[in-house]
């Protein structure tokens, strides 16, 4: 059964570790570099891959001999560094350079869409809330995924430099929160 709130809850949650907005700097170096970036397939790629996360993650984590409760917890303390990340403006993730052929998907789609981050937050979520709930909160974010990337330049001439880095921070402190909730669910 769909519940707003929990909607609510996931949508801000996969928002805040996306964070698309704080990725619009590396889109727009890409388009920059490629000339085009295919927003489209790349908001279809994250989406698979996060769909198929959601429902084929369990499976894969008891393939190692791992329970949802600890990889929630792992999810929790990634959270918890990316959020870390997003407030104090250091970086501990380093993300890939993107090769020419696949450049304008494979390193929008993955990592940074949904990239180990995103997975360990689907894996926590699905441990915290409804599947259906957690579909809609991904449907809505790839929404808003495929929004910014059709109009990251706009957006840069409109928010600036200084306003994605607010935003980013405000982000971070609501991951950083979201993730001690989290944490705290499972002692």
């Amino acid at each position: 059964m769909l519940n707003f709130k929990e909607i609510i809850s996931v949508s801000l949650i996969l928002f805040s570790v996306i964070d698309i907005l704080g990725s619009v700097p590396i889109v727009i170096d890409l388009r920059k570099k490629l000339g085009h970036v295919q927003s489209g397939k790349a908001t279809i790629v994250a989406g698979v891959i996060m769909i198929a996360f959601l429902f084929l993650g369990k499976s894969i984590l008891n393939l190692f001999g791992l329970d949802v409760a600890s990889f929630a917890i792992a999810g929790a303390i990634v959270m918890f560094l990316i959020g870390m990340e997003m407030v104090l403006g250091i970086v501990l993730f380093k993300h890939e350079d993107a090769s020419a052929g696949s450049a304008s998907i494979m390193p929008i789609a993955f990592p940074l869409i949904a990239g180990a981050g995103t997975m360990t937050t689907l894996i926590s979520l699905k441990a915290e809330y409804q599947t259906a709930n957690i579909i809609v909160g991904i449907v809505i974010n790839l929404i808003l995924v495929f929004i910014v990337l059709k109009t990251c330049g706009w957006l840069e001439r409109k928010i600036g430099q200084a306003g994605f880095s607010i935003l980013r921070k405000v982000f971070g402190i609501i991951l950083l929160a979201i993730s001690i909730k989290l944490f705290k669910n499972f002692f």
